[in-house]
């Protein structure tokens, strides 16, 4: 699969985001709003190259860049491409801007007026705008609890965790699907026996993309708090570890049969769910 590395950058001013309107690239993106930034050149670090693309689409310095997630997502035409942006906070030094000729227009917009079909898809997952439809038919599963009056999604938010009390130790992976209401469908739990705590966060991962495919979801936004395993999903780590080989590239595998899966680094507070289920599970089965 070919990789496409590119940064943006989340600028804000007086509780409003900095967006810029396309006119180059591809027909499906043209005419739509995005974040400021735009691809790495070969060699260059992302930090410097974000500050290289500001000055030169925006006209603008960058004051302060800090990293602010990275995220990936295939590309809707082509299922071998995957683009993988780097998301930089960023502050300008000045707020006169001069577009460069990739963009004709720049807006100013608070979250609540951003309309997700105004923004490319990559925009619409780093600002949290996505909107999720359709709906599928799910049934009961025995190693989690499903509800099924929320099973609606055809596009989902996956949260997974893993742990492991000793590392290695006794461990176990948990997971949460949740539909476009922020309403938790399926959750899911599995005891490991004894591996480690980054086998676990991968274990988590693969069972939770192996339930949303039995459940029929088709693009998922998958959130979770190991810094490690997202940037190697995302391939801005390589995989040292020859025991999570086999598991990576399970995953890999998997990830090809979903229309969209975006991998997305979360704080631990923000994975509270998935991390409970991990420690109900090993409760349980060391309660035995």
């Amino acid at each position: 699969m070919k990789q496409k590395i590119s940064t943006r950058a989340i600028i804000k001013q007086n509780g409003k985001v900095l967006l810029v309107r396309r006119v180059e690239g591809r027909e499906s993106l043209r005419g739509l709003f995005e974040l400021p930034g735009g691809g790495i050149e070969f060699g260059e670090a992302p930090e410097l190259a974000i500050r290289r693309q500001l000055l030169d689409t925006l006209g603008v310095k960058s004051e302060v860049v800090q990293l602010h997630d990275v995220i990936s997502e295939l590309d809707a035409e082509n299922a071998r491409l995957q683009h993988i942006a780097v998301i930089y906070n960023v502050a300008i030094a000045q707020t006169g801007i001069e577009l460069g000729p990739g963009h004709d227009r720049y807006v100013w917009q608070t979250m609540s007026d951003i309309q997700p079909d105004t923004i490319t898809s990559m925009t619409a997952v780093v600002l949290g705008v996505t909107e999720f439809g359709g709906t599928i038919e799910v049934k009961s599963h025995t190693s989690g609890k499903l509800d099924d009056k929320n099973a609606t999604t055809k596009r989902a938010i996956l949260y997974s965790d893993g742990g492991s009390r000793g590392n290695p130790g006794p461990s176990a992976a948990g997971f949460i699907i949740m539909n476009e209401r922020d309403e938790v469908v399926y959750e899911g739990g599995k005891y490991l026996g004894i591996t480690s705590n980054n086998q676990a966060e991968y274990q988590a991962v693969q069972l939770a993309l192996e339930k949303a495919l039995e459940l029929g979801i088709r693009e998922v936004e998958f959130r979770l708090d190991s810094l490690l395993v997202v940037n190697q999903m995302n391939g801005l780590y390589k995989v040292k570890n020859a025991d999570l080989w086999p598991i990576h590239s399970a995953i890999a595998n998997l990830v090809h049969k979903f229309d969209r899966v975006h991998f997305v680094h979360v704080r631990r507070e923000f994975n509270r769910l998935a991390d409970g289920m991990v420690n109900k599970t090993l409760d349980a089965e060391m309660n035995r």
